[in-house]
């Protein structure tokens, strides 16, 4: 080969070389998507079962997701750590605006938050109106032999024991749904100590996490604590049954939970983050300390793979992911807020252009 031909070759082969490392890093990052979410560990069981079956359906994609409370989850994503947070309780206005940028709040499940305790001899469930409880975790109400309690189980044994209460010491969506319902029917809580994911707690034992607080309970005689429904079922805890506005009592379960977002069905549809706790007398079987929960998510970003691989997942999740939300002891979302989360995730960017969901 002259020389003349020999560098025309060497110039072709120089620029295809080029054209293939110019491709590399796109084909390099549809072909390895990693994701890292965290926060909520109300949502963490049918999290984990999510991430699997999405993963199994898109080998090219990786999930992370850490269970370390809806406060981590919120700050790690103002800290710009993870691609996605999961929160029990959206934010507010407030909140929204101290965040460092834009961010979209798609609620992804709902649940009930269970009032379990651990009374060995009692012979059946344990039955609560909502200011027993409250005056429990207030610390007015000591004993389990105390008359709040007494009557609402007619006919049942209680022991004079101490009660133990049992709470979350980090920043817990759990907490949230449980303060939100406690202030709602509670005029003292509401001004001693108020709703959200972390307060003074009046009286009681921390424990970090869902798993901390049902340690607690598991290990310590005549303790009472709050949890999701599956942490109880799991560690075979009992759970109280509470009076709804209805006068009903109410065990907690994914039903229960599904009739009280039925009950707010008209203000979710106006805001998406409208608790739906200690819902009117006209839901008898809604369950009263029920919360829907959150995926919170930037608006924008730039990397393209990561944030339509973002897209994909949530929108799994809110369709097909619900599926097996009755199965796992959470209430699946009804077609109305179905279709709410549609609109939210047509709101996602990638360097500021809507992407379009596949």
């Amino acid at each position: 080969m002259d020389r003349k031909n020999f560098t025309l070759a060497a110039g072709v082969v120089a620029l295809a070389l080029a054209g293939l490392l110019a491709l590399t890093p796109v084909c390099a990052a549809q072909a390895n998507v990693q994701l890292t979410g965290a926060g909520s560990t109300f949502v963490y069981p049918i999290m984990t079962h999510w991430v699997s079956d999405f993963q199994q359906k898109h080998p090219n994609v990786r999930i992370n997701y850490q269970s370390i409370g809806s406060g981590g989850g919120i700050q790690q994503l103002k800290q710009g750590l993870v691609d996605f947070g999961a929160s029990d309780v959206a934010l507010s206005d407030e909140q929204l605006k101290q965040m460092p940028t834009p961010i979209v709040q798609i609620p992804e499940s709902a649940g009930p938050v269970c009032i379990t305790y651990n009374l060995p001899n009692l012979s059946k469930p344990m039955r609560l109106s909502g200011p027993a409880l409250a005056g429990i975790f207030l610390g007015s109400i000591k004993t389990w032999s105390d008359p709040a309690i007494a009557k609402t189980n007619p006919g049942v044994s209680l022991p004079n024991q101490p009660i133990a209460v049992a709470h979350r010491s980090d920043g817990s969506g759990t907490t949230g749904i449980f303060t939100t319902y406690l202030s709602a029917i509670n005029p003292e809580w509401k001004s001693k100590v108020g709703q959200g994911i972390s307060v003074r707690w009046p009286v009681g034992l921390g424990g970090k996490g869902s798993e901390g607080v049902t340690g607690i309970v598991k290990q310590m005689p005549g303790s009472i604590g709050y949890v999701e429904l599956n942490y109880a079922q799991e560690n075979h805890l009992p759970v109280a049954e509470m009076q709804n506005q209805a006068g009903k009592f109410v065990a907690p379960s994914s039903a229960s939970a599904s009739a009280a977002i039925e009950a707010f069905r008209s203000q979710l549809a106006t805001d998406v983050r409208t608790p739906i706790v200690n819902p009117p007398a006209s839901a008898p079987n809604a369950y009263p300390i029920s919360g829907l929960t959150f995926l919170l998510v930037p608006k924008n970003g730039n990397d393209f793979a990561k944030r339509q691989a973002t897209q994909q997942f949530i929108a799994y999740v809110v369709t097909a992911g619900q599926s097996i939300a009755d199965r796992l002891r959470y209430a699946a979302l009804p077609a109305s807020i179905t279709k709410i989360d549609q609109k939210l995730l047509a709101q996602l960017q990638a360097n500021g252009q809507a992407l379009a969901l596949k």
